[in-house]
């Protein structure tokens, strides 16, 4: 059939406004006061320019069906689909008169440590905190079959979070003097990922497939935890001081992989691949704006490739998987070798026995950095295979299940044995003249064990599970303890239920989550110094290595949705395009501890607890375009 002319041109229009607001829409959202929001945003228009170009290529030439009687613009033809999905969070002044009325701020007093021998006096603190947060995230995937063998994918993803836990606080001098004080902290976290990757799935006969994925993907996380001081005499004379922490890390990698299946027989698949990977990592750690601490920029190759065979053996009653990874890296010039292998037996069609193990070694480590006054904090950089060594772990899990139509009831145990784990620290500083990169960087060991229970209702309009884990997880590193202590992510007890209930167009789901605290370190007393100039400086002392704990963490939200559809009532082809969403996070308002940070002012230390957001109602749209 032809198309008419108007036709034609009333839906280009309407194609090329949805474009243009998948390009501009992020800059309405974003303030205008600020430039740093635009930055993520504009590496990502060239993508969205040629996703543009392909989407019009289809829509005039490779589709060769748009339009029908009674219908509207199909987005995708016989051989091209796209979808593409951009959220981001947004205040205006309702939900600001909402969050306002359920977390004002409000002063409140935070405690004191007194070492012993110091100084007395003791006066009202008094601290005012704001915390905002936003974020944002730009989805996109398209997808082209030239023929029944080949499938041709290309996605984009973008998604950044900031958070904002800043506050002020002024009080009295600790001191016998009329002097006061005031402390204005910036406590600001940005961080996000940027990826895409290209991939094409062949499959060359009905016994032999494989699959080719280039991608990229680029980490990145800036923080800023600085703090102002300014002390007032009983002249009126102000004496203001600042110093603080400046953080970024850069993560990228660029990657190649093959990976090929070959059905042998019945009872044997032959699974092979091959894969490399460019890093490219930068960290650096500074303090007082002017002194850097710690600046790396580390390059590296990574490659290898992979064989496993899987069995199905007695009738599909067992399965087992044996294989085998080596890899080669280029900073260390090894090989490292990782054998690893599962077994699965059907003892009934219902229940299952599961096992599994493995050596798994990671070349771009996750380091601890312990900061005493405001909570340790990770960051990556890649293994030099001296002061940051290669570390590896040796996973165990074993398991039962019991599943049926209806429900399924799941234990695991697991245990993990690692080894080389790297922590940065200040702590201890063994250089007179200052800082070394090379005495800072500690080694130590870790193990974690535990067991998770899941019980599941999987079908009907009332579904969902319950799980509870019970675990311990270890660290050792000499320069802290002779003996093992929890680690950062050590959590006893955690237990989680979900309800789910479906009634027509509506999806009800309450959740509540319990967690026993987590272990961190804090400062024991504080102590100051008179130098040789004349000026002070303010020391503390420290607990033992995590033997505190932060209060336990439980909460429960609740949501309710419902679904928008398009077409007339009982119309076969009548589809969901989104759906309208309400939820409450935090229902009860409960108070749960991010983490605490501290200060040291005249030898006395303050303590404040930077908090998860309390009750916070949501109302949500979401559209779906095909």
């Amino acid at each position: 059939m032809s198309l008419n002319p108007r036709n034609k041109f009333i839906k280009t229009g309407i194609h090329t406004l949805v474009w243009l607001i998948l390009f501009f829409l992020p800059y309405l959202m974003f303030p205008r006061v600020s430039n740093e929001h635009w930055q993520g945003i504009s590496p990502l228009l060239l993508p969205l320019l040629f996703y543009a170009a392909i989407f019009y290529t289809n829509y005039f030439i490779l589709t060769d069906k748009l339009l029908f009687e009674k219908k509207f613009v199909l987005y995708c033809g016989d051989k091209f689909s796209s979808v593409v999905a951009f959220r981001r969070s947004y205040k205006g002044p309702l939900y600001n008169k909402i969050f306002e009325k359920f977390n004002s701020s409000s002063s409140s007093s935070s405690g004191s440590t007194q070492p012993a021998g110091g100084p007395g006096g003791m006066g009202p603190r008094q601290q005012e905190t704001k915390v905002t947060s936003f974020f944002y995230d730009l989805n996109g995937k398209f997808t082209y079959k030239p023929n029944s063998r080949d499938i041709i994918s290309l996605s984009i993803f973008n998604g950044t979070d900031k958070l904002d836990n800043s506050s002020s606080f002024s009080a009295p001098s600790f001191g016998s003097g009329n002097s006061n004080f005031s402390i204005s902290s910036t406590d600001l976290t940005k961080y996000g990922n940027i990826g895409s990757s290209l991939k094409w799935s062949r499959k060359w006969s009905e016994k032999f497939y494989s699959n080719t994925i280039l991608s990229y993907s680029n980490y990145y996380s800036d923080r800023d935890r600085s703090q102002e001081r300014t002390v007032t005499n009983s002249s009126g004379e102000e004496n203001a001081s600042s110093n603080g922490i400046f953080e970024n890390n850069d993560l990228k990698d660029y990657s190649l992989k093959s990976d090929y299946q070959w059905d042998l027989f019945n009872f044997s698949q032959l699974q092979f691949g091959v894969f490399g990977t460019y890093f490219d990592i930068d960290y650096t750690y500074a303090q007082n704006d002017t002194t850097t601490v710690l600046d790396k920029q580390n390059k590296a190759y990574l490659s290898g490739t992979y064989i496993q065979n899987k069995f199905k053996l007695f009738k599909n009653r067992v399965q087992f998987v044996p294989g085998i990874r080596t890899s080669y890296f280029e900073t260390t010039k090894q090989l490292y070798y990782e054998p690893r292998a599962s077994l699965t037996i059907s003892v009934t069609d219902n229940l299952a026995l599961k096992g599994a193990t493995g050596k798994y070694y990671q070349f771009a480590n996750r380091v601890t950095r312990e900061d005493i006054l405001s909570g340790s904090k990770d960051f990556w950089l890649l293994s030099d295979g001296n002061s940051v060594p290669v570390s590896s772990a040796i996973h165990y899990i074993g398991g039962i299940s019991y599943e049926t139509d209806n429900y399924l009831f799941s234990t695991e145990a697991y245990y993990k044995q690692i080894e080389n784990l790297t922590e940065y620290s200040l702590r201890f500083n063994a250089s007179p003249g200052g800082v070394s990169y090379s005495e800072n960087f500690f080694t130590g060991n870790g193990y974690a064990r535990g067991m998770e229970f899941l019980v599941q209702k999987k079908s009907g309009k009332f579904n969902g599970w319950i799980s509870y884990t019970i675990g311990e997880a270890r660290n050792k590193f000499d320069i802290y303890s002779d003996s093992y202590y929890p680690a950062n992510q050590d959590v006893t007890h955690e237990f989680k239920t979900v309800a789910l209930y479906k009634y027509k167009r509506w999806d009800f789901s309450a959740t509540w989550v319990y967690a026993t605290g987590r272990p961190y370190t804090a400062p024991s007393g504080a102590y100051s110094i008179t130098l040789l100039d004349g000026s002070t400086q303010d020391f503390f002392t420290v607990t033992s290595k995590n033997s505190l704990r932060l209060p336990e963490y439980h909460r429960a939200d609740i949501s309710a949705n419902y679904k928008l559809l398009k077409g007339a009532k009982g119309d076969k082809k009548r589809r969901e395009i989104g759906y309208l969403g309400f939820s409450v996070f935090n229902l009860y308002n409960r108070t749960n501890t991010w983490y605490k940070q501290y200060s040291i002012e005249e030898g006395e230390v303050i303590e404040t607890s930077v908090n998860y957001l309390g009750i916070t109602p949501n109302i949500t749209l979401s559209l779906k375009l095909r």
